[in-house]
């Protein structure tokens, strides 16, 4: 919540570990091997939008990346049983994404933030949002009248998200920020100069040639493969949903903080 103060870098990785958002992780290795498969495969349900062609087809590679910059378990023959996330990768993350959202308040830059994941995310977008808005820069505000995988892409305060009916969803899919890049562009306006987001909307805008901060998970690889091409900017490794979204509230501020933006909630 607004407020909430900074921890200093152990801090952080103590409750980052403590609360599972990094460390020893709930997704289950199991589930992380199945998903770098899925994406050698060719399924584009785990490409999120980027196009990686076939430079990712064997599976041991995209683990090399993985536990490279997510900090998995390197070994291909740890088939089951727990995973990890490495606490030291999220907090570099969280410092080059700082260092990003740093440039674009001192640019006044027109930033896009949006959610897939509201379930857990919701929030630190939000403050991420406030802080940019009150520090000069422009919110990208969604377009009126969009739809994308049968779901209104509407925003919710100042971040973008996939509503059906009354309800915020989560999506992996590219399809809203496709939506939202497409109607600006139809309109003859400005495209953003950062978008912060996860998921499918990171890596749209990523493909786009955007500049682009992603969340993802151990079982969401394609934004690391991306990250690792020079794709997408930043992917911030953590566990994306763990029990209590509050617990995420110290690791925004340590953002927030880093990047300048702390007072400007």
């Amino acid at each position: 919540m607004k407020g909430t103060p900074p921890p200093n870098r152990t801090e952080l990785i103590d409750h980052l570990v403590r609360t599972r958002i990094a460390g020893p992780v709930a997704t289950p290795r199991e589930n992380n091997l199945g998903h770098y498969r899925s994406l050698a495969a060719g399924d584009r349900d785990f490409w999120f939008g980027l196009e990686l062609g076939d430079r990712w087809t064997d599976e041991r590679d995209v683990l090399a990346v993985m536990a490279e910059r997510c900090g998995v378990s390197p070994d291909p023959a740890h088939g089951s049983g727990q995973d990890t996330i490495d606490p030291e990768l999220t907090v570099a993350a969280l410092e080059r994404a700082a260092a990003l959202l740093r440039k674009a308040a001192d640019g006044r830059q027109r930033v896009l933030v949006a959610t897939g994941h509201p379930g857990g995310l919701l929030d630190v977008h939000r403050r991420t949002a406030d802080a940019l808005r009150a520090a000069g820069c422009a919110i990208v505000s969604v377009p009126d009248g969009l739809t994308a995988d049968g779901g209104a892409v509407v925003p919710f305060g100042d971040v973008a998200v996939v509503e059906y009916g009354a309800t915020i969803h989560h999506t992996h899919s590219p399809e809203p920020m496709a939506a939202i890049l497409d109607a600006l562009e139809r309109r003859g306006d400005p495209l953003p100069e950062l978008v912060v987001a996860d998921h499918g909307w990171a890596g749209c805008a990523a493909r786009r040639g955007l500049d682009a901060i992603g969340y993802a998970d151990s079982n969401d690889p394609a934004l690391f493969l991306a990250e690792a091409e020079g794709t997408l900017r930043v992917a911030v490794p953590i566990d994306d949903h763990v029990a209590d979204p509050r617990f995420y509230e110290p690791m925004t501020a340590y953002l927030l903080d880093a990047a300048g933006l702390l007072e400007q909630e």
